[in-house]
């Protein structure tokens, strides 16, 4: 095969080759040997780096162009290729030319400009070194001016890119410059400095303040925080690893993320950017996470990389009050040099990539995002947040990596837009639930007990994938265990159990009295409750001890344990508080909203409504009317409600919920009148079932021929959730009753196990089976089991890149056989294994009328393709194959036409990038005789003219089969060409 022809059939493969990284280096790289062999004209080079365009669309704009520069370019390319990128793999014969010999035949040329050119490859790596000793030699001889050797030094440029933007300038300037070029060059060597791009060596008062820094993190961050500080409760000893997902699919990437590849360059999907961004729902670990990767860095665990590592909070940031440059924002901040601060400064702008930023809580900020004000000088002052948004943004310390945390809500498109890539951090897998459990409870009875309870209660379980959930059902263990058939389904179940644990530990109850404990502390509730109502819009998560005492908040009722001294205010001279968990804050202001009677008849109206944010004006929100003046004017420009606010109401409306549900009613009924009670409750009932109406609504009629199916919002899961907390199947029933679709679309609604338990609560009471697509989500094997229970109801499952793996499909199959609707499964890009595929066998077995199995981009090899062969024998109904993307080979392949060949209802058959070579497509071709069988795909494999050849000859016998896809297979230009001619069903 000609190299033309393989830069053609390896296409995909080479532009993973070249864009992987994330970074432009490699294609960079490429470009320089290129031109420096003359196979690119310096037009060539400008039309392939245009500045601001995708990697991937440069690297497209290479192959294209080489491959029609014909089949000696194609050779070197490949060539050059595997110089640049040794790990490549080899794509075909080896070339008769490398890089080395090429770049010997510089030594040939007479000028100097023709010198840099030949030269380049390795003069970029030279002048990294010395960089600035060379422009300060051409500012000398009069060939750059001062502007131009600022260009050159942009912050944007990696050093490689300065050295490169250098060549590029020098180029237009003659011989006479470039003769400049190589004498600094020249004269850098003859003195025995290093060539080669500098290494970092501090001084010894920046050593000094490296120490200061790690020993003052290790401190901050070796005892648990994330849950205020309840115990002294070791980090390395609690922390569990919660799952980390890449946002963006990135193919080839199977294994579970780790730190490190939170700031690896694994899943970059803009190489110019500097921010990662982990985004997770509330309680989902991600304060933990980045106090564990403090810890690593401060103790030289992990990312040694990082010369220096500053962490901030975004909830202190909201205090900050002064307008402060970067320089006193890292100082005051987060470490001060006892001497040295302009030296120790410098060196952190002048080595910006050894640097790490980390801001905990975005979506905690009063200011939502803003790319508005831009910001270049790190000595000049401004507010807080302007400083944080440009350093997010890259207008200040280009080059230093920055990971922030948020809420997934708070997160817009302004701001992604500045993202390197997006971790989504999903909270606990199962393993993990049993593995924080027992490291909570050194007492291995005690911990075997509560997972046996947790495993006696799916619900609960469900629940604890959820971080903060594990915690308080860890921590009130006792509770737990005593309460029998009473054990908590509902999230407000788990905050009650926590509110009963903390009140009764600090003020013991009789048993004769203990069924009317909230109202022995009705009035420290009430109190708490009205702090936390009062700021939880206003994003106020600290207050001051004058805010406490406006409040009526006593040192009695601080004990209590629900607030505590917030470590990132707090000092010798002041003290500041906070809740345990912003969830806790939400709890408490929902306790207020139902217990007090100065709440007015419409908050809890208004508390509903799936408001816009950026088009409500404060005094039109529920809390508006009750707020003082005061905190109104905390909130954003002209008053309006920030971006963070909503998520914070939508949690305290689905508390409201639960504690007005019925089984916690009586729980109220001598703290509050009970018509109050009553009216309240119809409030919430009122509102529900009106905003589930406005959703049904918005449901656009059929198109003629398709089914009606609505795309549902996370509003809507949100109203899901507020009905499973009141857990009364009439309100569910209700509502679904005035739900008529045929497919519910749930993708990208971040729906984790906790939303899977409300979803299957809620459409089991579907009247007419669903197709249930809940693709692009955080289901996981946990969120799975939730689902178990509205099964029935659904004919079809889509559960595309959920985290699920072999554990998970057991449970679903085990279910699903029993489910007569249920008939059709989608579960590409997941992590599933040989080990699911006796499951599905079984299946295909048990139900003669299953019509669609997907299950593309898994880790299915021939052993698994021959246990589902074996199902597939014994089934005849199948219409719908799906296995692309797996590695069943040929004799995978082999063994499901031998299944297949004989079937009458397959009608799709996808076995795209599995390997497949002559001898599978030589099987294939018997399914495409006998059975009825219309499309089939076999791209990306390795089929020969001898396959292909047998595949002709099939088609020959089956006159209603439409197409066969051999794209990227093992074949000619010519052979495709003779081919398609032959069989116009063929696509290439």
């Amino acid at each position: 095969m000609s190299a033309q022809e393989l830069v053609l059939k390896q296409r995909t493969e080479l532009l993973d080759a070249l864009c992987s990284s994330g970074s432009s280096e490699t294609l960079e790289k490429l470009l320089d040997a290129l031109l420096a062999h003359g196979e690119l004209t310096w037009e060539d080079y400008h039309s392939i780096l245009v500045p601001g365009r995708a990697l991937y669309k440069n690297a497209r704009q290479l192959l294209d162009l080489v491959h029609v520069k014909g089949s000696d370019t194609c050779r070197f390319f490949l060539s050059a290729l595997k110089q640049v990128v040794p790990e490549v793999q080899e794509t075909g014969r080896s070339p008769t030319q490398c890089v080395a010999s090429v770049m010997d035949t510089g030594e040939r040329q007479c000028t100097s400009a023709q010198t840099l050119l030949t030269q380049r490859l390795s003069l970029v790596n030279m002048l990294q070194g010395c960089i600035d000793d060379t422009l300060e030699a051409l500012l000398v001889s009069g060939h750059f001016t001062s502007g131009e050797c600022d260009e050159v030094r942009l912050p944007t440029y990696t050093p490689s890119q300065q050295a490169r933007r250098l060549l590029n300038y020098v180029r237009s300037k003659g011989d006479a410059a470039a003769t400049v070029v190589l004498n600094s060059v020249q004269q850098r060597h003859e003195s025995g400095c290093n060539l080669t791009p500098e290494k970092v060596t501090p001084s010894n008062e920046f050593v000094k303040y490296q120490k200061k820094l790690s020993s003052s993190l290790s401190a901050q961050s070796c005892f648990l925080s994330t849950y205020g500080g309840t115990s002294h409760v070791s980090l390395e000893d609690i922390y569990t690893k919660g799952q980390l997902e890449l946002v963006h699919n990135c193919p080839g990437i199977k294994r579970p993320l780790g730190m490190e590849d939170i700031v690896g360059p694994v899943g970059t999907v803009n190489q110019d950017a500097d921010t990662v961004l982990i985004s997770g729902e509330v309680g989902s670990g991600k304060s933990t996470l980045l106090q564990r990767l403090h810890l690593l860095w401060a103790r030289g665990a992990a990312l040694q990389d990082f010369l220096l590592l500053f962490p901030f909070s975004c909830r202190r940031l909201n205090a900050e009050q002064r307008e402060l440059s970067v320089q006193e924002l890292l100082f005051q901040h987060c470490c001060w040099p006892d001497r040295e601060q302009e030296e120790i400064f410098q060196f952190i702008l002048d080595h910006p990539q050894g640097i790490l930023f980390t801001f905990d809580g975005l979506d905690e900020l009063k200011q939502s995002f803003s790319d508005e004000y831009r910001l270049c000088c790190p000595t000049q002052q401004a507010p807080v947040h302007i400083l944080l948004f440009n350093l997010i943004q890259g207008s200040l310390l280009k080059g230093v990596k920055k990971v922030v945390t948020s809420r997934p809500e708070a997160v817009g498109p302004s701001l992604k837009k500045h993202l390197c890539k997006e971790v989504l951090l999903t909270g606990f897998s199962p393993s993990a639930i049993d593995s924080f459990v027992r490291k909570h409870h050194t007492d291995p009875t005690v911990a075997a007990k509560i997972l046996g309870s947790l495993q006696a209660n799916t619900a609960l379980l469900g629940l604890c994938h959820s971080p903060v959930l594990c915690w308080i059902v860890s921590q009130c263990y006792k509770e737990l265990l005593g309460c029998g058939d009473g054990s908590p389904q509902t999230i407000t179940d788990v905050y009650l159990m926590i509110l009963q644990h903390f009140l009764q530990h600090q003020r013991p109850l009789q048993k004769a009295t203990a069924l009317a404990w909230p109202q022995e502390h009705l009035e420290t509730v009430l109190r708490l409750g009205q702090l936390a109502f009062d700021s939880v819009q206003t994003t106020c998560y600290v207050f001051s001890s004058a805010h406490l005492q406006m409040h009526g908040v006593t040192e009695d009722d601080v004990r209590t344990g629900f607030l505590v001294q917030s470590k990132d205010m707090s000092s010798t001279y002041s003290k500041y508080y906070e809740f345990l968990h912003m969830t806790m804050q939400c709890f408490f202001a929902a306790l207020y909203i139902v217990l007090s009677g100065n709440i007015d008849r419409s908050s809890i109206s208004k508390l509903f409504e799936t408001w816009d944010s950026k088009e409500t004006d404060l005094k039109g929100t529920c809390f508006g009317v009750c707020l003082p003046p005061t905190s109104q004017q905390e909130q954003g420009p002209n008053g309006k409600a920030t971006a963070t606010e909503t998520p914070n109401l939508q949690i305290t409306a689905t508390f409201v919920s639960g504690l007005l549900s019925l089984r916690h009613r009586n729980l109220w009924r001598h703290c509050c009148p009970g018509a109050t009670l009553e009216r309240k409750v119809k409030q919430v009932e009122k509102c529900l079932a009106k905003g589930l109406q406005k959703h049904f609504k918005s449901i656009p009629q059929p198109v003629p021929g398709e089914k009606k199916s609505m795309h549902a919002m996370p509003g809507f899961v949100w109203l899901i959730k507020c009905i499973y907390e009141m857990q009364e199947c009439r309100i569910a029933k209700d509502a679904m009753s005035k739900l008529e679709v045929d497919h519910l679309k749930l993708t990208y609604c971040n729906i984790g196990p906790v939303e899977c338990t409300a979803l299957a609560y809620v459409l089991q009471h579907l009247r007419n089976p669903v197709g249930l697509q809940l693709d692009n989500n955080s289901v996981g094997d946990v969120g799975v089991e939730q689902l178990l229970p509205c099964l029935h109801i659904c004919n079809s499952l889509y559960l595309r890149n959920n985290n699920i793996t072999d554990e998970g499909i057991r449970r679903l199959i085990a279910k699903g056989i029993q489910c007569e609707n249920f008939r059709k499964i989608a579960l590409f890009n997941n992590r599933l294994t040989d080990a699911c595929t006796q499951h599905f066998a079984h299946l295909l077995k048990a139900r003669p009328d299953f019509l669609s199995l997907r299950l593309g981009n898994n880790n299915i090899t021939a052993e698994g393709a021959r246990q589902l062969a074996d199902g597939l024998k014994c089934n005849h109904s199948l219409q719908y194959l799906g296995l692309w993307g797996n590695s069943i080979g040929d004799e995978g392949a082999q063994a499901l036409a031998s299944a297949l060949e004989n079937s009458k209802s397959l009608v799709w058959l996808s076995l795209v990038g599995n390997g497949v070579g002559s001898a599978g497509a030589c099987a294939l071709a018997n399914v495409i005789k006998n059975t009825s069988v219309q499309e089939l795909w076999l791209s990306d494999n390795r089929i020969t003219r001898a396959g292909a050849e047998h595949l002709i000859q099939a088609l020959q016998h089956n006159t209603n089969m439409k197409s066969v896809w051999l794209k990227n297979n093992d074949l000619t230009l010519e052979e495709v060409e003779e081919m398609t001619q032959r069989e116009p069903r063929l696509t290439f």
